[in-house]
Formats: structure tokens, sequence, C-alpha cells
């Protein structure tokens, strides 16, 4: 199996625990748990979760086991993706090529299905199967979710975004916050799956840590990229859309060649770090080099 059937295998899994996991919307409350597969169950990339498995398929873990916080990263991240889309935000109609949570239903349903993804997040880290990992290493998993998710992480970011509307940051506020808003789920995302495996050592876990780091980074600068030179019909929202709301990007602050320049610079280091891990971080390795020349 090449890297990229790799990554549809783990696409196709984390999907299958979606779908498994996710509310029926035949159950009550219908239009709740609608929105709430709605915002889930899109065409989405499925990186965050594709790193969980990848990283914890490097450590020797079964990738059923990786289930419940590859499931649990991407709930974060769609709730997520509801709530930075509302009017009170971003204000974006479009998302993963259709209509945005509060366009495809309204405002109110789509901040609750957002709450109630966010909740179910935890609880598949606190109850789904996890056979060989220990409740330390559980509620680990619990405490690096939460830290990733809240001030000191990406809700932090977002707010950091949202002030740094019309201003002119410098590069190390903007890198600071992206580390924050994009790259501190994405490194929960690498840690969550070394956190399966009792092999990880904290030598390790911090050269992961480094490359999930360059790879967060990384993926925030091709985002900004795309949203100059993208097309609208294949990455899935409005091209130009963070310069139309005069937002500061990596493009803005060092050009278009600057930012390429940069994600090459970010990509390099975070193969180095993946070093010790042999030839059993390929597809680490493979999903780096994705994420820099991905085109949605």
């Amino acid at each position: 199996m090449n890297h990229e059937e790799q990554v549809r295998d783990y696409r196709a899994a984390v999907e299958r625990a979606l779908d498994h996991l996710l509310p029926p919307a035949t159950v009550q409350p219908r239009r709740l748990h609608e929105a709430m597969r709605y915002a889930v169950l899109g065409d989405g990339k499925r990186i965050r979760p594709i790193l969980t498995y990848a990283t914890g398929e490097a450590l020797g873990v079964p990738r059923h086991i990786l289930n419940p916080p590859a499931c649990a990263v991407e709930l974060i991240h769609a709730y997520s993706l509801i709530h930075d889309d509302l009017p009170a935000m971003d204000d974006d109609d479009l998302r993963r090529g259709r209509p945005t949570c509060h366009r495809a239903f309204d405002e109110a349903t789509a901040i609750l299905a957002g709450d109630a993804l966010q909740a179910l997040a935890f609880r598949s880290l606190a109850h789904g199967e996890l056979p060989g990992v220990g409740a330390a290493q559980r509620l680990a998993m619990v405490e690096h979710l939460a830290d990733a998710s809240g001030s000191r992480g990406m809700v932090g970011g977002q707010a950091l975004d949202l002030d740094a509307v019309g201003r002119d940051l410098s590069l190390a506020e903007l890198e600071n916050m992206h580390i924050h808003k994009t790259g501190a789920l994405i490194r929960a995302s690498v840690r969550l799956g070394a956190l399966a495996s009792p092999e990880a050592g904290e030598d390790l876990m911090e050269q992961l840590d480094q490359y999930a780091k360059c790879v967060g980074l990384a993926f925030q600068v091709r985002d900004d990229i795309l949203d100059v030179e993208g097309d609208t019909a294949v990455i899935g929202k409005p091209q130009g859309s963070d310069m139309a709301a005069n937002k500061p990007t990596y493009t803005s602050l060092l050009g278009l060649e600057g930012a390429r320049e940069t994600c090459d610079r970010l990509y390099r280091k975070a193969i180095e770090s993946l070093e010790p891990l042999g030839a059993g971080a390929e597809t680490l390795r493979w999903l780096a080099r994705y994420i820099i020349q991905r085109e949605k």
C-alpha cells in the first residue's frame, strides 16, 4: 500500500468511526443532530485524525485503538469551523464547497451543534474503547486536548486572530497567533497518537511535538498561499476571503515567494525531527510534504 492509499484508508477509518459515534439524525433533537452530522461528515481533508493514526502506527499502536482520539480531534476541529464561520466571527458562507452550517440551518442551531460536538469529543476520549491504554494515558489525552482547544490554544488563537484584523502584525506575532489557532490542535493530534503507545518516552514526545509544530505552521502558511492563488471551486471557500477581510497573513507580510520559502524551511525542520523514528515514520514524512503541496 502506497502512502496515498494509506491516507485514504485512514480517512475512511475515521469517517466510519465518526458516523458510528455521532447521534443519528432520526433521534431527537433531530435538527441539532442533523446539523452535527452535516458539519462533521462533509468532504473534509481529515488531516488531524490522519496525523493521529500515522503517529500511533509509527509507534506500533493497532489502528482500532486510535479511533477514539482520531475522532476526538476531528470533532473539535469541526466544532471550531462551525463557530469560526459564524457572522460574529468570520461571517463565511462557504465551507468545504457547500453552505456553512449556519447558512444550511440557522445561527442558533449552528452554535448548539458546535457546542455538542465539543462535548462529544471529550466523551470519545473518556468512554472510547482504548484497550492497553492506561488510565493515566487516557487522562493525559483529555488534558492535552483540553489545553489545545481552550484559551491557551485554539480558542485563544481565534481571539488573537479577531483582534488582529486591520492591524499590522510582526512575523513573531503572526506566528504566535497561528501556533495557537491552527497549530495547537495539530500538535494535540500527534500527541494523542503518541500517548496511545506505552513506548513513547519524553525525548521522543519532544521530537514529535517539534514535527507537529512545524507541520502546523506550514499548514497555515500553505492556507495563506491558497487564499491568494487557489481556486474557490477547489479550496472549498471563497478565494481571497482573508485578503477581503483585511486579515494579516504570511503572504501579506512576506509576499508569495517569502511564504513559499517559509513553507519549505518548516518542512525541512519537520523531517529532521522524525529521525529517531527511522523508517517507521515514512507516512508522517509523506504527510508533511502533502501539507506544503496541497491544493485545498
